[in-house]
């Protein structure tokens, strides 16, 4: 499983490999059908303030609670584990059992994701949840098995919107600016077409790159400022809304195979039951990180108008309906829901 690097040490994903095994070697209980007690190793790279987090905590002790003690979720947050692309790869592996994971590093592994990642797919903040909380979302849902990963739910990530070293009131403002974007295609082309520099970099380490003037911005929700200490570097936040991509719960298609029926349906009831908590836990968040950014952090909101970002990447939504049957599909599902 180790794989050699160019500099003949082990590659950094193997380690993390390794180390998850190590550190999380209660996840081999999911071998045992004698146990009585099951440990669901969970990794995320928020940390413990984050309303995600707080949602995974509820799920935590609704699980806790519904199983009688049975299944148990082992938190480790603050990305313990790695990065979430690694630690889907753990959970392809079995390694690790659970984790959340936006939807727009999820496209990687299971393309037709990238329909939620589509700058302005959504109308309105009800459409986003009318969609997510539909058939259509419960089918995008299951697009990654083949992957060996499945989705549980969705939870509320918010509008992302650039935050820079200058304000952005126009797609012309973003050229030759480094602007830290996931690793995913959707958000490369995206900046691409708005004419900024895509910079593809892990959430834990645009802090420092913001500091350092490795890259100029990047784009995420208001929550970053405040709860990512982000504020503390940009002043400028350019409120352009250009996406809502949902974090997504994801449990490994390895370990959903081992339980029950009677389990499965506990893991279910107990994503359900913490999305309702991790809404209440956003909106609230939303709200004091707007207050803090404003007051404690000196934030200056720009509300540019939306329509000359919107026809600068219009084309990337003919471009993926272009991919296939199945994205059409859901493209026209999507804009068809009220």
């Amino acid at each position: 499983m180790l794989k050699v690097n160019t500099q003949g040490g082990y590659s950094t994903l193997s380690l993390i490999v390794w180390m998850a095994v190590v550190v999380s070697g209660m996840s081999a209980l999911w071998l045992s059908s004698g146990q009585v007690n099951k440990k669901l190793i969970l990794g995320h790279n928020l940390n413990e303030e984050h309303p995600v987090h707080l949602g995974l905590v509820a799920f935590k002790k609704k699980l806790s609670s519904l199983s009688n003690g049975k299944l148990e979720v082992l938190l480790y947050p603050n990305g313990q584990l790695g990065p979430e692309r690694d630690v889907l790869e753990l959970i392809q592996l079995g390694a690790v059992a659970m984790t959340k994971v936006s939807s727009m590093n999820l496209e990687a592994f299971a393309p037709e994701i990238a329909v939620l990642n589509l700058p302005y797919m959504f109308r309105s903040k009800k459409h986003y949840y009318n969609v997510l909380d539909s058939e259509i979302g419960e089918k995008m849902l299951r697009t990654p098995t083949s992957k060996l990963l499945r989705g549980l739910t969705y939870y509320d990530s918010g509008a992302r919107s650039f935050y820079t070293r200058k304000p952005i009131l126009h797609p012309k403002d973003l050229k030759g600016l480094k602007i830290r974007v996931m690793g995913s295609q959707t958000a490369i082309r995206m900046v691409k077409l708005l004419g900024g520099s895509p910079t593809p970099m892990p959430y834990g380490e645009i802090y420092t790159g913001l500091q350092q003037g490795v890259i100029d911005g990047a784009e995420s929700n208001i929550t970053a400022l405040t709860l990512g200490r982000h504020g503390e570097v940009i002043k400028n936040f350019s409120k352009n809304e250009h996406t809502m991509l949902p974090d997504i719960l994801i449990i490994s298609e390895r370990i959903w195979r081992t339980l029950t029926p009677q389990m499965k349906k506990w893991v279910k009831q107990a994503a359900a039951y913490s999305k309702k908590i991790q809404r209440r836990k956003w909106k609230e968040a939303i709200e004091k990180a707007n207050k803090q950014a404003r007051t404690t952090l000196k934030i200056t909101f720009q509300h540019p108008d939306k329509a000359p970002f919107m026809k600068k990447v219009h084309v990337m939504h003919e471009e993926l309906a272009k991919r296939g049957p199945l994205y059409k599909s859901f493209i026209d599902d999507i804009r068809k829901a009220q």
